[in-house]
């Protein structure tokens, strides 16, 4: 390979000259002069040649009455002279101030970009003469040692030993000191770049890693053509020709330790080149175990054992002040990277299934149903069973990417365009493709119309019809519940016109959908991924809000699948078993697009195949494709179909025929089989025995209290400034309800699922730390955080008061009143979006709804049992607040409101559940209505007739 890459590669650092070059110094002292006379030539010529900027002309009070003479309009251009002189004055005084204090990126002068430029130029050549004393400036400032940190303990520190304590936990990292310039040369972040990762195009990722982190100097990286020297840069993991650096340690102390170049001996590309060379061509050597070394190996003796001897000075120096941390954190280190392993099994499918906004939408509704039908079965004692391993972990993901205010848009905002065509008698226009973002919802439609139903507006000659996110949020949903349902799902605003608008992507700014139905023929679909993709389509199809009765027929895969809808979704070995069937129950396009609109949708249908048909085969779906209004996706090579699909080996999905080359969305079969898995928990009547709580020694009111029953608060410490509090809230719970401690790094992956940098979540930890009080937030000598003795959560106190009434027979009542009394709404309410995640791999949410569930019912049943149903009635309602959809809680109420003899409170009792449930009862539930209220049903006859 040759070219300028391969040049970059051989050049070796620049070294520091010993005396500037005259040239240098000539350039330097032709820029002084130029600004000289720009900054004080200017103006003197200008007062003696032709005066000062307003003249007598431009005070004269008559001036916008009278005749504009020539002498006016030399005023007015004498004027703008000076104005543009005072523009680029005030250039020179930002671009100074900035080259001198060393303040990073100069602040912008209005309207002066090109003049500002020229400036800049000038006053970079100029500060060329006093390069070497800024260059040498923050090395001076770190002359003398930094203070030694006295002794830790893990009872009592301050918040920057938090800090410092989650520092010792991190790994090394790679840095680059930028060096001062060599003659009129300056290094610039392509050529470290260049130097480094072997591709000058790469500096978009030095820039990513430093921007806005604080420098030596005290300045910060704000632009990637800004660097200066004495920079110490965070490097990507592959760099050559770096320093290796403990993660945690300051900029100032690496500047100290490498003021100049990496010397070749020292560099980590050096260290292990031959190994890594060796690695990438299929041997055996570990580039991590190479990277961090040993368990005691300190950054200076990871070279050979030349390197060590010639490095004996400076190892030894740092010796002293690294030794004994070294030694401490070698378990750390090992804590780090085995919570760092155990995380990694969950990012593949982090990645995957929070990508699929909508499924994850539709999933998780479904999902809620199953866990409402699980409540119903639980017996009391024990939660019910709760996702483990991959399945646990591919909630997490649903939780973080669902998108339900997109998938609600799309289903009351289609629903309503039926609605509203059926009432003017016109025919739903074909929408062959949507694209859903965060402004809008597009639906790409044939014929061209020019005269949508509002609030649905057209745009480019009527071929899009939009209906804006603003106008989406506002439709009235006339659903329930329970009408999240797929299989269930009703709403007064009209049948489902376009069930088969399905996802296949994602572009920059949205999702792209199609409509299987518009196709009107095969759609042929290819390429190594191709399962992937079909079983990405069958979960949407089966679980999405946007459509009413479904069928999807998987062909050759899928057959877990029908865990998840089994109403919906069937499986089969091959065409032949579905051909007849299909050929049977075909049914013309427009009557069932016209019952759709008319509020009688038959059965959409959709069969997706992995198996290529055979000729004959083919020919028979074409006709049925032809006229039967549904969906055949069908792999394999087929000829004459109307689309033609592909999934490349990349992940993009192409359609040429409508022009979309997008993102696919995909589903593997791990994460299918992780889906799987979690609907079957769902699905299990067993439970888990609820593991005793702690006792708690002091029930006086704590120092700090995070109360969880209901909306999160934290009470105790001075507010946090505002726009923090949200993640410090989230942080402090996930360290209450894990009183055994948390590494840093779970902490992490727990806060942020996507990933963060550590300098990101240690600043967080001590902000934390620092606003909660010394005593509260505690790390132990492996690292782990754990909150003082001094911080308690309602939830704890509420276990703790149940549990003290199951031996105090006299004061078991009053107990349990005061434990339901800390009860004031769901688990966690309003909760920010997106956050809380961890919640679905955590026992915290099964455990919350399980005990309070069975402490109002046992109140309920004491009350009832003391002739009070009022106070039974108060017990049962109190824990409706946090489990809504706890059948058994309403039955409770039920026997309590009946217990009353009043009749109307015992109506509307049955009202509210059949309003909450919409009309789908436990079977329990249904018969204890017939038996305290028989007349019920009747009553619900005529409210829905009326």
């Amino acid at each position: 390979m040759s070219g300028p890459a391969q040049h970059a590669r051989r050049r070796t650092p620049a070294r520091i000259p010993r005396r500037r070059r005259l040239g240098d110094v000539l350039a330097g002292l032709g820029a002084l002069a130029s600004l000289l006379a720009l900054v004080g030539g200017v103006p003197y010529a200008l007062l003696l040649f032709v005066g000062p900027p307003i003249g007598p002309e431009l005070l004269d009070l008559d001036l916008l009455t009278t005749r504009i003479g020539p002498s006016t309009i030399t005023a007015v251009l004498i004027l703008l002279v000076w104005l543009a002189w005072l523009q680029l004055f005030a250039c020179v005084v930002v671009e100074v101030y900035a080259g001198v204090r060393r303040v990073g990126m100069p602040a912008r002068v209005p309207l002066s970009g090109g003049t500002q430029a020229l400036v800049n130029k000038l006053v970079t050549a100029a500060l060329v003469l006093f390069t070497t004393g800024a260059a040498m400036a923050p090395i001076a400032r770190l002359a003398t040692p930094p203070p030694t940190m006295p002794p830790v303990t893990a009872v009592a520190f301050t918040a920057p030993v938090v800090e410092q304590q989650v520092v010792d936990n991190q790994r090394t990292k790679k840095v680059y000191v930028v060096q001062p310039p060599h003659g009129r040369h300056h290094e610039s972040l392509w050529e470290i770049a260049e130097k480094c990762l072997g591709d000058g195009r790469r500096y978009p990722e030095i820039f990513r890693l430093n921007q806005h982190k604080e420098q030596p100097d005290g300045a910060r990286l704000r632009m990637a053509d800004l660097i200066r020297p004495g920079w110490v840069l965070d490097m990507p993991d592959d760099a050559r020709n770096t320093h290796i650096v403990p993660a945690g340690q300051a900029r100032a102390q690496t500047l100290k330790e490498h003021p100049g170049p990496p010397k070749k001996s020292a560099t980590e590309g050096d260290q292990r080149g031959s190994g890594d060379e060796r690695a990438g061509k299929g041997g055996s050597t570990d580039a991590r175990k190479g990277e961090r070394g040993s368990a005691g190996e300190r950054p200076g003796e990871r070279g050979s054992g030349d390197q060590r001897s010639g490095d004996q000075g400076t190892g030894d120096q740092r010796s002293s002040e690294q030794g004994a941390r070294d030694e401490r954190s070698n378990d750390q280190r090992s804590g780090e990277q085995g919570a760092a392993d155990a995380q990694a099994g969950g990012s593949a499918l982090l990645d995957v299934l929070s990508g699929a906004s909508l499924a994850a939408a539709g999933l998780l509704a479904l999902l809620a149903v199953r866990r409402r039908e699980q409540l119903w079965r639980r017996l009391t004692g024990r939660r019910v069973a709760r996702p483990q391993g991959d399945a646990a972990d591919a909630e997490v993901a649903l939780r973080m990417g669902a998108d339900m205010p997109g998938a609600r848009i799309l289903d009351l905002g289609l629903r309503l365009l039926g609605a509203e065509l059926g009432a003017q008698g016109r025919t739903p226009p074909t929408v062959y493709a949507a694209h859903l973002s965060a402004r809008s919802l597009d639906l790409w439609i044939h014929p061209k119309d020019d005269h949508p139903p509002a609030p649905w507006t057209a745009d480019d000659g009527g071929q899009v019809w939009r209906l804006p996110a603003r106008e989406g949020r506002l439709l009235p949903d006339h659903g329930s519940p329970a009408g999240d349902d797929p299989a269930n799902r009703h709403t007064h605003l009209g049948g489902a016109p376009y069930p088969g608008l399905v996802s296949i992507g994602t572009d920059r700014s949205g999702r792209v959908l199609v409509d299987l139905e518009a196709a009107q023929g095969l759609i042929n679909i290819r390429g190594p991924q191709t399962t992937a993709a079909l079983a990405a389509l069958a979960v949407e199809l089966a679980t999405n809000r946007w459509s009413d009765r479904m069928r999807v027929t998987l062909v050759g895969f899928g057959e877990e699948l029908t865990a998840i809808a089994p109403d919906r979704i069937r499986a089969v070995g091959g065409l032949a078993e579905v051909l007849p069937e299909l050929e049977a129950t075909a049914a013309p396009r427009e009557a069932v697009l016209t019952g759709r609109v008319t509020g009688r949708p038959g059965v959409a249908h959709y069969l997706l195949s992995a198996v290529a048909p055979t000729h004959d085969e083919a020919r028979r779906l074409a006709l049925l494709a032809r006229n039967d209004l549904a969906g055949y996706v069908v792999a394999g090579d087929v000829p004459h179909a109307t689309w033609t699909w592909e999934i490349t080996e990349d992940g993009t999905a192409r359609l040429p025929e409508l022009g979309f080359e997008v993102k696919a969305q995909l589903l593997p079969r791990r994460h299918y089989r992780a889906l799987v898995d979690l609907f079957r928990t769902a699905d299990r009547v067993d439970g888990e025995p609820i593991p005793g709580p702690e006792p708690l020694a002091d029930l006086r009111p704590p120092a700090v209290e995070i109360r969880i029953l209901g909306p999160v608060q934290v009470t105790g410490p001075q507010p946090l400034e505002e726009g923090r509090m949200a993640l410090a809230a989230e942080l402090l719970v996930y360290l209450a309800t894990h009183p055994g401690g948390v590494h840093p790094v779970v902490l992490g992956g727990v806060l942020w699922p996507r990933g963060v940098q550590p300098s990101v979540r240690d600043a967080t930890i001590a902000r934390v730390a620092s606003w909660l009080g010394r005593e509260h937030l505690r790390a132990d000598e492996s690292g782990r955080l754990s909150l003082g003795p001094g911080v308690r959560t309602d939830w704890a106190l509420f276990r703790e008061l149940v549990r003290r009434s199951h031996g105090d027979q006299m004061a078991r009542t009053v107990l349990l009143e005061k434990a339901l009394g800390l009860v004031r709404g769901p688990l966690l309410r309003d909760r920010p979006r997106g956050r809380y995640a961890w919640l679905a791999a955590d026992e915290l949410e099964y455990d919350v709804a399980a005990e309070v569930a069975d402490a109002a019912r046992r109140l309920c049943e004491l009350r009832l049992a003391e002739g009070e149903p009022e106070a039974a009635i108060a017990a049962v309602r109190a824990a409706l607040l946090l489990a809504p959809d706890d059948q058994s809680l309403w039955r409770d109420l039920l026997r309590a409101a009946h217990a009353t003899g009043d009749l109307v409170r015992l109506r509307a009792v049955i009202e509210g559940l059949t309003r909450r449930a919409a009309g789908s009862f436990a079977p329990e539930t249904e018969a204890l209505i017939d038996e305290l209220l028989p007349s019920w049903r009747v009553h619900l006859v005529r409210e829905s007739t009326a």
